[in-house]
């Protein structure tokens, strides 16, 4: 990604250039040892371009950062009716722990994080550069 950015009321809160724009979601069942999986994948993953246009440089490799974004509605059932349901996110006070958790770690491991505010109504562009984009399922690891 090339860059990235979460307005709120009309504000931008915060943005990046190349890195990873993360929509975070939680479920009851996540805990802090989803949160130390997830830090680790996200800081290790090796997603860039090395100069043979390989995919084979990290986060840290080509100096990136993060925009971390809450998202609930990744946890919609869309299986009855017209209407999603959203039953299978986490609680809000859990949820918002486990999201404050994971950014903290991801700063300590060194990257540079920016934030949405938790349970905004937030407005987030990004320019998606290139053909990755991953889904993290800690269910699946």
């Amino acid at each position: 990604m090339s860059e990235a950015s979460v307005t709120i009321n009309g504000q931008v809160h915060g943005e990046i250039q190349q890195g990873f724009c993360l929509l975070v979601g939680a479920q009851d069942s996540d805990t802090s040892a989803e949160v130390d999986y997830l830090v680790h994948k996200i800081s290790k993953l090796r997603v860039f371009e090395d100069d043979a246009g390989k995919m084979n440089l990290s986060l840290a490799d080509v100096a990136g950062s993060i925009l971390s974004v809450s998202q609930f509605t990744l946890y919609a059932s869309t299986k009855k009716g017209n209407r999603p349901s959203f039953t299978a996110a986490g609680e809000p006070q859990h949820a918002k722990k486990l999201y404050e958790e994971l950014n903290e770690k991801l700063a300590a491991a060194g990257i540079h994080v920016e934030t949405g505010v938790f349970g905004a109504d937030m407005q987030v562009a990004l320019v998606n550069d290139g053909p990755v984009t991953i889904w993290f399922d800690t269910d699946h690891k």
